[in-house]
């Protein structure tokens, strides 16, 4: 089995940043996606903030190489476009040079467009366009993705909720690991769609005032959207092509506590178990983890489950955490992806982000976020990603010293 798991590339778009720069300068000013919701009508517009990617359809179109085109979904092009800067970042310009995969994972799919057809549908059943729901199941957006790409050898989707694109990960990193694949594009990508807003508001999970993850008085998530993917390669064939390796994947885990259909057990066992899982995979200590890029979803349930987990792994001494959904919105599928890649910036910038929307600690925890971004020695970051039906994932990415020309 391969010594380490390497990442060369990443790519992001989401509500922070069209790519990995403009998320970064976002991250740094602390400037928030929080928007009004301009891509559909709705009777939530102007009383439930989103965060939506500042693109239209029609330039993802552009931005992609299809203006002009009927037949893609927003979730198929905010993958594309985010998946390719992971391939350019990376440096890869044949992508069928070694043995290459596309896992990717994604919750809502083609809702954003099979939303057309069922009110054009009715409207009259003689004008409902097929051309809007053949894009409908979540494998399209992969497929999609994949000849966007060129990657034909191996190709699947994952969709676990809002641990959909960390389960991604793993599976990609398992690949590599075991030698069946030499290079493995992973993330997530999901479009604001009227069905998960509405979805989302009959749960009255939504908060009016944006999210305010960890704060006393949080009332729940504020929905994003976006892509964001990570290029995985072998050590061996990182060196051997000269790519820089912008961190490791040091452990990860996976756990379902099966509390509950959408709630977390309050104790937090789902979330104990996949950070524990994760801890003991990189034969790391809790004490050894610099940061922690929370699940963070500003729900009572969640905040008050993540945090009792996390005070159980690390006792009094819980490292700097932040949610950084106050930049991005809950981007469901994608979140494990968008958050794998804001914590690699973390390592590669020695930054803690901030927690925005933070004022008031829980009275059930004795921890607090971070609340503005601040410079930290980041070696080891734990990133959480906790799905509805209690599958929750946690993945450790570490700072690599010293391999290789391009310090791998």
């Amino acid at each position: 089995m391969t010594a380490h798991v390497c990442i060369t590339g990443i790519g992001i778009t989401c509500a922070a940043g069209n790519n990995v720069a403009e998320t970064l300068a976002s991250l740094l000013e602390e400037k928030t996606g929080k928007s009004d919701i301009t891509r559909f009508e709705t009777i939530h517009k102007g009383v439930i903030p989103v965060a939506e990617v500042k693109m239209t359809t029609e330039a993802l179109l552009e931005a992609t190489g299809h203006s002009g085109a009927r037949n893609f979904t927003r979730t198929s092009l905010l993958g594309m476009k985010a998946a390719k800067e992971a391939v350019e970042s990376a440096g890869i310009t044949e992508i069928s040079r070694h043995r290459t995969g596309l896992i990717s994972a994604t919750t809502v799919g083609g809702m954003d467009r099979s939303e057309h057809f069922y009110a054009a549908y009715l409207a009259d059943p003689a004008k409902g366009r097929l051309i809007d729901i053949v894009g409908h199941d979540c494998a399209d957006s992969t497929e999609r993705i994949a000849e966007h790409l060129g990657i034909r050898d191996f190709v699947t989707t994952v969709s676990t909720a809002c641990s959909s694109s960390v389960n991604a990960l793993m599976f990609g990193a398992n690949l590599i690991r075991s030698g069946q694949l030499g290079c493995v594009i992973v993330g997530g990508t999901d479009a604001m769609a009227r069905f998960t807003l509405n979805g989302f508001n009959t749960l009255m999970i939504l908060d009016k005032n944006g999210c305010r993850p960890f704060d006393e008085h949080r009332a729940g998530l504020m929905l994003g959207e976006g892509a964001a993917y990570l290029v995985l390669e072998p050590e061996e064939i990182a060196l051997k092509e000269n790519r820089q390796a912008l961190a490791v994947v040091s452990g990860y885990g996976n756990a379902n506590d099966a509390y509950h259909q959408t709630a977390s057990s309050p104790e937090g066992k789902g979330a104990y178990l996949a950070m524990s899982k994760a801890l003991a995979m990189s034969g790391l200590t809790p004490g050894e983890i610099d940061y922690i890029n929370v699940h963070g979803t500003g729900t009572q349930n969640n905040d008050l489950s993540e945090g009792m987990a996390i005070q159980r792994i690390f006792g009094d001494r819980v490292p700097p955490f932040s949610s950084t959904k106050g930049f991005t919105g809950h981007t469901l599928g994608a979140a494990g992806a968008v958050e794998a890649v804001i914590s690699i910036l973390a390592i590669r910038h020695q930054v803690v982000f901030g927690n925005q929307g933070f004022t008031t600690p829980m009275k059930e925890l004795n921890i607090q976020p971070v609340i503005h971004a601040q410079p930290a020695k980041i070696q080891h970051v734990l990133s959480n990603s906790f799905g509805f039906g209690g599958n929750n994932s946690s993945v450790i990415l570490s700072k690599v010293v010293g391999h290789g020309k391009k310090n791998v």
